[in-house]
Parts: C-alpha cells; structure tokens; sequence
C-alpha cells in the first residue's frame, strides 16, 4: 500500500460532490433573500456578481435590520396588554367632547 507524502487526506480543495448542492441552495437562497427584500434596490445580475464579502454584509444587514423589527414589534405588544389595558392610559370620559350638533339623515 503506497502512503501519500502529505499530510492532508483530501487532494481537491473546493467543493466536494457532498456539500456541493446545500452551497449553491444557500448561494441561491441568499440571492433571492437580497433581491425580495432590497425593496427594489437589487437585480438578480448585480447580486449574483457581488464580491462574495459584499454579499454577505447586505444580506446579514438586512437580516439584522427584519430581526430588528421583529423585537419592535414584539416589545410594543408586550406593553400594551389589550385584555387588560392600563386604566392610567385611556381617557377620562368627561374629558371627552361632546359634539354640540346633531344630524340626521335627510327624509326624502
């Protein structure tokens, strides 16, 4: 049996027949990500042609800026309890205006 002289098991270094695929499905999928929610901004030419840095700098910045939102959103639904709202936040009915006209639908 004839030992390899180096000390790497592997002799191709770029993608194996393996992880080939789930690569380009992540290429793929970060391409479309960027596209659907550039609001516009991107084409799919222009993304796919991106230095690979680049890329990945838009697509985690708008990662970060939905996971952003999603905090907002779920912060302002924790505060306001709707099946038990704040007594202190509604307003006091006197302090309500009561309209000084009436109207009413025209008989005709």
């Amino acid at each position: 049996m004839r030992r390899s002289l180096f000390l790497l098991l592997l002799t191709f270094f770029g993608l194996t027949s393996k992880i080939a695929p789930q690569v380009r499905k992540n290429l793929f999928t970060q391409i479309h990500e960027i596209i659907f929610h550039g609001n516009g901004g991107y084409n799919w030419y222009d993304v796919y042609n991106m230095p690979i840095w680049l890329r990945k700098f838009t697509f985690n910045s708008i990662n970060k800026h939905f996971q952003d939102q999603n905090e907002a959103r779920e912060k302002s639904q924790n505060d306001i309890d709707l099946a038990n709202p704040d007594k202190g936040q509604l307003p006091e009915r006197s302090k309500v205006p009561i309209p000084s006209y009436v109207t009413k639908a025209s008989k005709k």
